[in-house]
């Protein structure tokens, strides 16, 4: 499935304009918070289906508009990674495959929470909640591997799977800032007057299957391929053209989970945040 990435570029900045700023001053109200989030990331895909395998640490900077009790708007920007490589699998086919890659993901998303209970930062009697969220992000991935002189290099120029080739003029080039999702969900507590802590899970459904870059089949010996491109397409020089390499039926997916602190950028009198 093919996305425009300049129409939902358009999308996420529109997004983050119904943020609900009644005037400039607004956005240093009692209920805006800056926080950071810290925590882990990993992908599922053709070169990981396991949920937590492969984790790798994964940081954000949150800034948080609480509408009322019920609804907060956030935007995030994250910088995560993710990798997976087969030859630590114990599946024979990963094993005799031999990708592997890395890749790092930086990430703009606008979201917008919801709280199952009334939720108000330095409350007594609403100083918890259970909470769901979901939005757009735009973000941008390379992944890479590392080649036979010890090199880590970057796959999507190579066409690995014979992108920009005459031998397969239907295959592109992938883009490499795309679209996603988040999804997610967590606990909420408030610790005192100011602070906020957040337990959160969240998956990006994304629109492509070249997060790893592996989708599809071998493409054999192009005559536009160099050696480098024949190592980072078949490693293991086993493999003939059209052979299955990927699945492209499903598109990849990444995660991220962790813990967020968030200060209230002004203490005005408990109870007193939402008109």
């Amino acid at each position: 499935m093919k996305i425009s990435v300049v129409k939902y570029y358009h999308l996420l900045f529109l997004l983050i304009g119904f943020l609900p700023l009644k005037s400039f001053s607004q956005l240093f109200s009692s209920s805006t918070e800056l926080g950071f989030k810290g925590g882990l990331s990993y992908y599922t895909g053709d070169l990981n289906s396991m949920h937590f395998n492969s984790a790798n640490p994964a940081v954000s900077f949150i800034a948080r508009r609480n509408l009322d009790r019920r609804f907060s708007v956030k935007g995030e920007l994250g910088m995560m990674k993710i990798d997976a490589d087969d030859r630590l699998s114990d599946d024979l086919i990963q094993l005799d495959r031999g990708l592997h890659f890395r890749s790092q993901i930086y990430e703009l998303s606008s979201q917008v929470e919801f709280n199952f209970l009334p939720f108000e930062t330095g409350s007594v009697l609403y100083n918890w909640t259970p909470f769901v969220f979901g939005g757009i992000s735009l973000f941008n991935f390379n992944p890479q591997a590392e080649n036979s002189n010890g090199q880590w290099v970057d796959l999507q120029p190579l066409g690995t799977e014979g992108q920009g080739t005459t031998a397969y003029p239907d295959r592109k080039l992938y883009a490499r800032t795309q679209v996603a999702i988040p999804l997610g969900g967590g606990v909420k507590y408030t610790l005192n007057d100011r602070l906020n802590i957040m337990i959160s899970f969240s998956g990006r459904k994304t629109f492509t299957d070249y997060l790893d870059d592996v989708s599809t089949t071998y493409p054999g010996i192009p005559t536009e391929f160099t050696a480098e491109n024949i190592e980072m397409s078949d490693p293991t020089y086993t493999h003939s053209k059209d052979e299955q390499r990927g699945d492209d039926l499903e598109n990849d997916w990444f995660f991220y989970s962790g813990i967020s602190i968030t200060f209230r950028l002004n203490n005005n009198s408990v109870g007193c945040d939402y008109e």
